[in-house]
Order: structure tokens, then sequence, then C-alpha cells
């Protein structure tokens, strides 16, 4: 995708073992974000964090299940980001979901 000039980013915080029919919410999200031809999107992985139930979330070396933070951030065009906006509320039943206007800045491939 060639965008470049004014866009619109959305980051969806969310936890790592959080789901959407049957796979991570994280993977599904960006599914879904390259199925509907968004410019981009990246997932990381936090190290500590809480949210709105106050529990500080980090790894413990004994446990099976760690609930990390996790942060997906997508960008493009403020119409294809309000035309995903359903999608994700949609699919994010628990975390928070921001959206920044950003510029877009990009470097071709030499």
């Amino acid at each position: 995708m060639d965008v470049q000039g004014p866009a619109r980013r959305i980051r969806v915080y969310i936890d790592n073992n959080d789901q959407w029919h049957g796979m991570t919410l994280y993977a599904a999200i960006v599914r879904e974000a390259r199925k509907r031809g968004l410019a981009g999107a990246t997932v990381e992985r936090g190290i500590l964090g809480y949210g709105t139930h106050g529990a500080i979330h980090e790894p413990h070396l004994f446990s099976v299940s760690n609930d990390l933070p996790v942060v997906i951030e997508m960008v493009d065009t403020k119409e294809k980001m309000d035309d995903f906006l359903p999608v994700l509320e949609a699919m994010v039943h628990e975390g928070m979901i921001t959206i920044s206007e950003v510029e877009i800045i990009t470097y071709p491939k030499r």
C-alpha cells in the first residue's frame, strides 16, 4: 500500500491471552486488518502493565499462563480506519482502543 501524508493510527490495548473464535485476539485483529487492506499492523508485547482492573500484569517464572499486555498498532487513511473501527469494537470486549492523527512519511526500498 502506498499511503503518504495525513493518516490515522489506531492502537488496541489487550491481554495476550484474549481470544477470538479460537485464536489469539491480536492475531485475529491483524488478519482482519490485512483482509480489509489496511496499510499495516504491528503487535507489540508488553513486559509489564495494568488496566481497568488495576492488577499488575507481569511475567512469573513458574506460571503456566502469563497474562501480559499486548498493543496492536494500525495506520492507514482516516476513511479506512473509520470503516475498520466498528469491526474492532465488535472484537475487543475488554481493553482499550485509542485513535490518533498522524503524518505518514514512507521511504521506498532502494
